[in-house]
């Protein structure tokens, strides 16, 4: 069972929409915009939401992407939250824009979000909702391309993936997750 779901990005206007924000949208679309606590002893903007038949605490970390395990790490020691309760919803440039997979643990195949998660946490053993954004076009520097906005073909390409998850959520806060691989990897 699911009890937190993290979504990751930078904080601030700058950031809002660029493509290493996608966990954040996806966690918007969870909650609503206006209903997030801003919980400086966890660094973190907090909201409360039932999804299936639990009651689940969605985090967007306030530390910018590097550093979300301080976050991670505040709330989960907080509500006392194994990480194998904990789904990370992120950004990966290794899928095409919008596709999306679930998987459990594993490394952080050099994304410093999940990595400082790990750190923190001190296991691989949480859940991770992993959205596809693409490549870089190519000399065009990675960090540069998660940081700007997608294409407007990009951007619904994204709704539609976040459309199909968002169907599926119930069962992966439920534990379920042979079903949603299913269905999202089928």
């Amino acid at each position: 069972m699911i009890r937190l779901i993290v979504g990751l990005g930078n904080p601030g206007r700058k950031y809002e929409k660029t493509r290493h924000n996608v966990g954040f949208l996806f966690l918007e679309r969870l909650a609503g915009v206006g209903v997030w606590s801003n919980e400086a002893r966890f660094q973190g903007l907090l909201a409360s939401c039932r999804l299936g038949a639990h009651q689940v605490v969605l985090l967007k970390p306030q530390t910018y992407m590097n550093n979300s395990g301080a976050s991670v790490g505040k709330v989960a020691r907080y509500y006392k939250i194994a990480p194998e309760e904990i789904l990370v919803v992120h950004d990966e440039l290794d899928f095409d824009e919008g596709v999306i997979r679930v998987k459990k643990g594993g490394g952080h195949a050099g994304h410093n979000g999940l990595r400082d998660i790990v750190a923190h946490l001190g296991s691989r053993d949480f859940m991770r909702l992993r959205v596809g954004i693409g490549r870089p076009p190519v000399g065009q520097a990675v960090s540069d391309y998660v940081l700007s906005r997608p294409t407007s073909e990009g951007c619904a390409r994204i709704e539609r993936a976040f459309d199909e998850v968002e169907s599926l959520i119930g069962s992966v806060v439920d534990g379920d997750i042979d079903l949603v691989m299913r269905e999202l990897h089928g």
